[in-house]
C-alpha cells in the first residue's frame, strides 16, 4: 500500500519538534543525524553540527517525516514556521482524543486557533496551533445523518 506523508524542514530544531511531536502524538520515533552517517562523501553540502538528515514518526495519530534545513548561499532559512498554506489534519477516533491533545498542545505553549466543537455537518471539528507554528486541524467523525436531506 502506497502512503503520503507529509513532510516538515525545521529550522535547526526538528530532534526537538520531534521529540515533542512523540510526547503529544506516540508513536515510534527513528531520527537520523547527519553526525552518525558513517560516509558523508557525495553529499555537496556540509550540514550544522548535530542536525537532523531524516526523522519520521510512525503510529500513534499520525505519520510525519522531516528534518533540518540549513542555510545555503543566498538563501535564508525561515525561522517562522507559522504559515496559512499548509497544515496537518488529525482524524481521530474519540472527542477525548481530540481533546487531550489540545491540552497537550496548549499546555505546552500552543494555542486554539479554532474552538474544537460539533461543526454543522455532523463532525467535531477545530484547530490548534502548536508552540513551533504548526497548524493542526482536528476532526472526530460525527453523525452524518444531520445531513441527510440537506442540498447542495
Amino acid at each position: 500500500m502506497s502512503l503520503s506523508t507529509p513532510y516538515i524542514t525545521f529550522p535547526g530544531n526538528a530532534e526537538e519538534v520531534f521529540r515533542y511531536y512523540e510526547e503529544v502524538f506516540g508513536g515510534t520515533l527513528h531520527l537520523l543525524t547527519y553526525d552518525s552517517m558513517p560516509e558523508m562523501a557525495g553529499i555537496p553540502f556540509v550540514p550544522p553540527p548535530n542536525a537532523v538528515a531524516h526523522a519520521q514518526l510512525l503510529g500513534g495519530d499520525l505519520v510525519l517525516a522531516g528534518g533540518d534545513g540549513f542555510e545555503e548561499p543566498g538563501k535564508e532559512l525561515s525561522q517562522d514556521l507559522s504559515d496559512e498554506v499548509y497544515a496537518i489534519l488529525l482524524n481521530l477516533d474519540t472527542v477525548e482524543r481530540a481533546h487531550e491533545i489540545i491540552e497537550k498542545v496548549t499546555s505546552t505553549g500552543g494555542s486554539v486557533a479554532m474552538p474544537f466543537e460539533q461543526a454543522p455537518w455532523g463532525d467535531h471539528y477545530g484547530q490548534v496551533k502548536d508552540r513551533y507554528g504548526v497548524l493542526f486541524h482536528l476532526n472526530v467523525e460525527g453523525d452524518h445523518s444531520l445531513n441527510e436531506g440537506a442540498t447542495g
